[in-house]
């Protein structure tokens, strides 16, 4: 029996072979036969020969006699108007507002959102000027902006079919799409109904898509901020969001010690990974363009050849991604370009090297990488270990839809409400970017965990370390259900080999890892409480009291409930008061 990924046919002969799902997407479009058709499918599925398969079946029955498709970006429109061509049907991805009107030689034309909203009335005209049917791709970037949103609606009113795509989380705002259908949910708000749905869960037994293991890298940071005062965090441990974020952006500065230690063990991954697809390739995701050349003279001085560097997206960088895509060199480091639909299937190594924290933009990022050419390729990205991504890394089967009306926004307070957010770099708060003008000290990487599905595997080690290398050297082709059982027996090996490197090592054995939270936490409250003490003794005030005004000074819970940072600044404070 042949996987769901190849059947034998394809519907009505308009394509050499469909997946399961599209062609159960297509028999439900026609039983539904609705004007307005919403497919959300996870990256890498297959939304693109879904959606021209589509179309030429539409003109097949002389529903519709011109195609129009909007897309997110410039870059993606040579891609479509390439796919078009090789099921005949030829679009346009040169047309500018000044034309009015396609050439007679083409079926229709690709244009982007931003494209449109600029001259609403042109499109309109060709909207007008055929029975059309226009496929909107990633269809949630039409409310980025109010006069987007208003541009397509005007512009897209009269179409015949319009076909709405999906590949990512819907948006966190209350931008509506346009053309989405929203109905009630059980909490009064509108929802945005999708009318096929294909998730990342399903993709993934199907062979559709690559398992991920998300390789968590904690540390040791320092760093000093614009008040001069130094502080210090570990990755991974339980802090404030501020101190997390200063933290994160200190271990992401290509002088430190963490990206250099992170990129060494990405690239001795992709390594691993080429023993079994020779053209496997990596992709660092970079915050802005001066990062993103010193991790690329970083991964120049690890590997010796010199990395593609993309750092916009014009036609240059655009030609970049095709000329790597063609190759096989080792690595790229992107800026902007992971958007949707930025199609490099050989990618199967990331380091997400970059501040951004929206549900949208991780799903965009990790959307590059889970694109399957093959069963049993398996993709690995590197994250920093910082709760926001941990949550979306063991959230990635999870669906989501889009509410109006909700006055909350995600469990992390993140906001999606345009792509050029999303593609920057996000701040926790604006306390931070007033006083987040710093200076990084020093950056050590520590191995941490993988996580795939949800669950955790292995424990902190340094890296270059036996124990590290036990999951940097997964073999590069495994079956998902594989995956599972090869990360227990992985992990049962690396504590194996750590307690037999510490007792050949004896008690002289030092270690820069950090003590277990548990031990810390524990540390830091017995600190506390002494400190109290004696501050009592010498005030004649009670404990409680005492620890009331701590709390009102330095805010935070009880001391059962804070954290290693609350309870550390409370330590400060008593210090200063305790007369020696």
């Amino acid at each position: 029996m042949l996987s769901p990924s190849f059947p034998q046919r394809a519907p009505w002969g308009t394509a050499d072979k469909l997946r399961a799902w599209q062609r159960e997407a297509l028999d439900d479009y026609f039983r539904a036969d609705k004007r307005d058709y919403l497919v959300a499918a996870t990256p890498g599925a297959g939304k693109t020969t879904f959606a021209l398969t589509l179309a030429v079946e539409l003109m097949r029955m002389n529903e519709v006699d011109r195609v129009i498709v909007v897309a997110p970006t410039e870059h993606l429109k040579t891609q479509w108007a390439d796919a078009a061509a090789r099921v005949h049907i030829r679009l346009d991805p040169r047309f500018r507002n000044s034309h009015w009107a396609p050439s007679r030689q083409y079926h229709g034309v690709v244009v982007t959102y931003a494209q449109v909203a600029a001259r609403p009335s042109v499109h309109r005209h060709l909207t007008e000027d055929a029975r059309t049917l226009v496929i909107l791709d990633e269809v949630h970037h039409g409310g980025d902006a109010l006069s987007w949103g208003d541009g397509i609606r005007d512009a897209y009113g009269p179409a015949r079919r319009r076909l709405l795509l999906s590949g990512t989380p819907f948006r966190s705002d209350t931008a509506p799409i346009p053309f989405v259908e929203y109905v009630p949910d059980a909490e009064g708000s509108r929802v945005s109904r999708t009318d096929y749905d294909y998730g990342y869960g399903r993709a993934l037994a199907d062979g559709v898509v690559r398992p991920v293991l998300f390789h968590m890298y904690a540390g040791k940071m320092r760093w000093r901020t614009s008040a001069g005062d130094e502080l210090e965090a570990h990755l991974g441990q339980d802090n404030t969001k501020d101190v997390t974020a200063q933290a994160w952006r200190t271990a992401l500065d290509p002088e430190g010690e963490w990206m250099p230690a992170v990129l060494s063990a990405a690239d001795r991954r992709l390594t691993e990974i080429r023993h079994h697809v020779p053209d496997a390739g990596g992709l660092v995701i970079a915050t802005d363009q001066t990062v993103a050349r010193a991790y690329a003279t970083i991964l120049r001085e690890l590997t010796g050849e010199r990395p593609t560097v993309v750092l916009s997206d014009e036609a240059a960088a655009s030609g970049r991604i095709e000329q790597f895509n063609a190759g096989t060199s080792r690595w790229m480091v992107a800026v902007r370009m992971v958007s949707e639909g930025v199609d490099v299937p050989r990618l199967a190594v990331g380091v997400y090297a970059t501040s951004s924290s929206t549900p949208l933009f991780f799903a965009q990022a990790i959307g590059r990488f889970v694109r399957a050419r093959r069963r049993g390729e398996a993709a690995s990205v590197f994250l920093p270990n910082v709760p926001v991504l941990m949550a979306l890394a063991g959230e990635l089967e999870k669906q989501r839809d889009h509410a109006l009306g909700r006055r909350t926004k995600d469990d992390e307070g993140l906001d999606d409400s345009l792509l050029d957010a999303a593609n920057r770099e996000e701040e926790a708060s604006d306390a931070l970017t007033q006083e987040f003008s710093y200076q990084a000290i020093s950056s050590l990487a520590h191995f941490d965990r993988v996580v795939f599905e949800g669950k955790e595997f292995g424990q902190l080690a340094e890296p270059g370390t036996p124990e590290e290398e036990e999951f940097i050297g997964i073999p590069g082709l495994l079956e998902p259900e594989h995956v599972h059982e090869l990360l227990m027996q992985r992990q049962s090996r690396q504590t194996r080999l750590r307690e037999a490197r510490e007792a050949s090592a004896g008690p002289e054995t030092t270690t820069t890892l950090p003590a277990p939270l548990h031990r810390t936490m524990k540390e830091q409250r017995q600190l506390l409480n002494s400190l109290v003490g004696v501050y009592a003794r010498q005030t004649g005030e009670p404990h409680g009291a005492i620890h009331a005004e701590l709390r009102r000074l330095c805010g935070g819970p009880a001391v059962a409930q804070a954290t290693v940072t609350q309870l550390q600044s409370r330590i400060d404070l008593l210090r200063r008061r305790v007369r020696s």
